[in-house]
């Protein structure tokens, strides 16, 4: 519980008044919608099971609902009674193609698929936040526009939502916030830093063309495999001598095909892999280095190459006025020992990167680390055995509110 002598020395503290008490009320419910929606993960753009879920909980809600035209996202607009701007809370939907062993007693019932990330808790919190918001729609200076998105894991969900005019549906909207559940942070912390959350990714993949033959006699054909070999050492010496690491970058080859038997020399080797960077810089330059180093060392021996990286999600950057705001307002309803300020970005990858590049944000990460278990030991996102605190859901459904209800009090 928050300490009401220091609650009244905050700035605003009538508005938030109560709002960790409403969300530890709402709990229960908030519970029973991730447990359904997490027995029954989906993957991909299209979530007919979880939108219709979305939409049955924010059906008595007096909201402006809005569906997606070509993906099953939801949207909602909470109008304030009092004219303001809108700010913008995002939850993701979409599940991981995983196959369950976490034990829990409502795990998927959904062979080879899982909410291995926590985007259940993602999107029951944020239908918490709409149920708190909107008993205090008094309160509210402007307008809330809620994002239940699809496709997150790899999909774009957030950049085809922009195309369809997400943020032309309630302008203009001055903010936008995101809570991401992570297990290996401590239960009820809201971790965040300015600038750089999390990493861009882009895909590398690379085909080494030799000419096949005996393995017996190398010497009678080009063998694609030595080459790619030297090829995957190489990349590592570019990424460590030609990057500084206080602008880091990760290229990492996690997948190499090559022949059919001991002894048959292959015509070709495929690698791909991951590319991670913190900064539009240096992502434009590995991806532009890449292809001459790979070119370079294929000609060396004889062979030629196939490069291509394929772009994914760019830099999630906080506005660092935003994520101050996430700190002070996340301390002000949870305590300050709650918040925790990250030493480094993590290099995972979010599509709500997408949205922080057209509106000053943040993102935080709410921790959610289980009841007698290591943080650094437990078994993190995307691992078939995460299990999350749920406890910790009541904090996030708390800072989402507060987050809205400072926002549009500071813009008015």
């Amino acid at each position: 519980m928050s300490d009401p002598a220091l609650t009244d020395q905050l700035p605003y503290s009538p508005l938030l008044s109560g709002v960790l008490d409403d969300a530890r009320a709402l709990l229960p419910q908030v519970r029973d919608l991730r447990r359904r929606i997490h027995q029954s993960p989906e993957t991909g753009l299209a979530l007919p099971g979880t939108q219709r879920a979305v939409l049955d909980e924010l059906a008595d809600l007096d909201l402006q609902v809005h569906t997606g035209e070509n993906v099953g996202s939801v949207l909602a607009v909470l109008q304030g009674d009092h004219p303001g701007p809108t700010v913008l809370l995002r939850g993701d939907m979409d599940a991981l193609p995983v196959q369950e062993a976490s034990g829990l007693d409502f795990a998927s019932s959904v062979d080879g698929v899982m909410h291995a990330c926590g985007h259940d808790t993602h999107v029951a919190m944020l239908a918490g936040a709409a149920k708190l918001l909107a008993a205090r729609r008094s309160q509210i200076a402007g307008q809330v526009l809620f994002d239940f998105q699809p496709g997150e894991e790899g999909m774009h969900g957030a950049r085809i939502m922009l195309e369809e005019g997400m943020l032309e549906l309630a302008p203009p909207v001055t903010g936008a916030y995101a809570l991401h559940i992570k297990a290996t942070y401590p239960a009820g912390t809201i971790n965040v830093r300015p600038g750089p959350q999390l990493a861009s990714s882009d895909t590398l993949r690379i085909v080494v063309h030799g000419r096949g033959g005996h393995a017996s006699a190398p010497h009678d054909g080009l063998d694609p495999v030595p080459v790619a070999c030297e090829i995957v050492t190489a990349i590592q010496a570019m990424v460590t001598r030609g990057f500084t690491i206080f602008d880091p970058v990760v290229v990492t080859i996690a997948h190499i095909v090559a022949g059919t038997r001991d002894n048959v020399i292959p015509d070709s080797a495929f690698m791909e892999g991951t590319i991670r960077s913190l900064s539009a810089t240096a992502r434009a330059r590995v991806a532009d280095r890449l292809p001459t180093l790979v070119h370079g060392i294929a000609a060396a021996h004889g062979a030629t190459a196939e490069v291509e990286v394929r772009r994914g999600y760019p830099v999630t950057v906080n506005d660092s006025d935003a994520a101050a705001f996430v700190s002070e307002v996340a301390g002000s309803v949870l305590g300050a020992d709650a918040v925790v300020a990250m030493d480094h970005p993590v290099m995972g990858a979010e599509d709500f990167s997408y949205v922080l590049e057209q509106v000053p944000g943040a993102m935080a990460f709410l921790g959610a680390c289980p009841a007698g278990a290591d943080p650094a030991t437990t078994p993190d996102n995307h691992s078939n055995r995460v299990v999350f605190d749920e406890d910790s859901m009541a904090s996030g459904v708390a800072v989402y509110a507060a987050l809205a209800l400072r926002h549009l009090a500071d813009a008015g």
